[in-house]
C-alpha cells in the first residue's frame, strides 16, 4: 500500500467516477484503475461497485476512507516539512545533562543563547552517565554538563568549569536538624542516610558520605538510582542526603543545611573540541556569566 494507491481511491471515492478521478489526479484512467486494482488485490477486497453506469464505495470501501485520508494527509504533512525552505536552515544542538536537577541552571543561557541562534535546535538527554559520555566520544552530542567526575573514556575530553557549589545536607522540613545553622558529618553519623547507588559516577568530594556510614547497619541506608529518587526519600522522611548546593532557590520542598568543613564540587561542561562550534563557544560564556559570584 502507498500514498498514490490511497490518493487515487481517495479521487475515486470523492468523485464516484474513474475518468474524473483521473483528470483531478492529472494521470491517464488506464493509471487511476491500475491502482485501484492493485490497492484491491493488496487488501484482498473489492473497494468500489463498478457498473457501466455507476461507480459506488462498497462497505469495505467506505470503511477505508477514513484511514486513507489521515495515511495521505500524515504523508503530505511529512513532505512538506522537508520541502519547506526554513526547513534545512536549523541546527541541531545535541547536549547531554547528568541530572535533571540542573536543567533550571541551563535555562537562563539557553534563553540568551535563542536570541543569538534563533535557527539553533536544542535537543538536552539525561541518562546515567557512562551513556552521556560514551554519546559524547562518538560525536552523538555536543557537551554534557555535569559534575566533575573524572569519566572514564577513550578519547580526551576537555572540562571547563562553570562554578564550584557547597555541599548541604537534605532534609524533611520536620527532621530535628532542618533548622541548624550548619551540621557536621559526626552528627550525620547518628541519622540514617539516602545515597546514591556507589556504582553510579559521582564526584570524589561526594565521599564523605562513605565515612559516614562507617559500619552502620544496611537497614540504616538507603540507595537509590536517580536524584530524584533521594529526593523522594528524604522529603518522606527516611533520611539525609547530601548533595551539591545546585538548587533553585525557590520552590524547595526540603531543607538543606550547609556541611561543616566540606570541600565545594565543580560543575562544568566536558566536551571534544570547540572549534568551529560557536553555538557551544556561546554557551560557555554564557553559563560562566550566569554563574554567582563566589562569596
Amino acid at each position: 500500500m502507498n500514498t498514490f494507491q490511497l490518493t487515487c481511491f481517495l479521487a475515486v471515492a470523492e468523485t464516484l467516477n474513474f475518468a474524473r478521478a483521473a483528470e483531478r489526479l492529472h494521470v491517464t484512467q488506464p493509471a487511476v484503475t491500475q491502482q485501484i486494482h492493485s490497492l484491491e488485490r493488496e487488501l484482498d477486497t473489492v473497494l468500489f461497485q463498478r457498473t457501466t453506469r455507476s461507480v459506488k464505495l462498497t462497505p469495505q470501501g467506505l470503511s477505508l476512507l477514513d484511514d486513507a485520508r489521515q495515511m495521505v494527509l500524515l504523508a503530505d504533512r511529512a513532505k512538506r516539512r522537508f520541502q519547506e525552505p526554513q526547513s534545512k536552515q536549523f541546527q541541531v544542538f545535541s547536549l547531554g545533562c547528568g541530572s535533571t536537577t540542573l536543567l533550571s541552571l541551563l535555562i537562563p543561557a539557553l534563553e540568551a543563547l535563542r536570541s543569538q541562534f534563533p535557527n539553533l535546535h536544542p535537543r538536552i538527554q539525561t541518562m546515567p552517565g557512562p551513556h552521556l559520555y560514551r554519546q559524547l566520544e562518538e560525536g552523538d552530542l555536543e557537551a554534557v554538563v555535569d559534575l566533575k567526575i573524572s569519566p572514564q573514556q577513550k578519547v580526551p575530553l576537555h572540562y571547563r568549569e562553570i562554578r564550584q557549589a557547597p555541599l548541604v545536607c537534605l532534609l524533611s522540613p520536620s527532621h530535628p536538624l532542618a533548622g541548624r545553622a550548619e551540621v557536621t558529618e559526626a552528627e550525620l553519623q547518628r541519622e540514617k542516610l539516602v545515597l546514591l547507588d556507589p556504582t553510579i559516577p559521582q564526584p570524589g568530594v561526594l565521599r564523605p558520605s562513605s565515612r559516614i556510614m562507617g559500619d552502620r547497619p544496611l537497614a540504616d541506608l538507603y540507595f537509590c538510582q536517580t536524584t530524584e529518587a533521594v529526593f523522594a526519600l528524604v522529603l518522606a522522611g527516611y533520611g539525609a542526603a547530601i548533595f551539591p548546593d545546585l538548587f533553585p532557590s525557590q520552590d524547595l520542598s526540603f531543607a538543606r543545611v550547609p556541611l561543616a568543613g566540606s570541600a565545594p564540587v565543580s560543575l562544568g561542561v566536558y566536551y571534544r573540541s570547540l572549534s568551529g562550534n560557536e553555538p557551544l563557544k556561546c554557551l560557555l560564556r554564557l553559563l560562566k556569566a550566569s554563574s554567582p559570584s563566589p562569596a
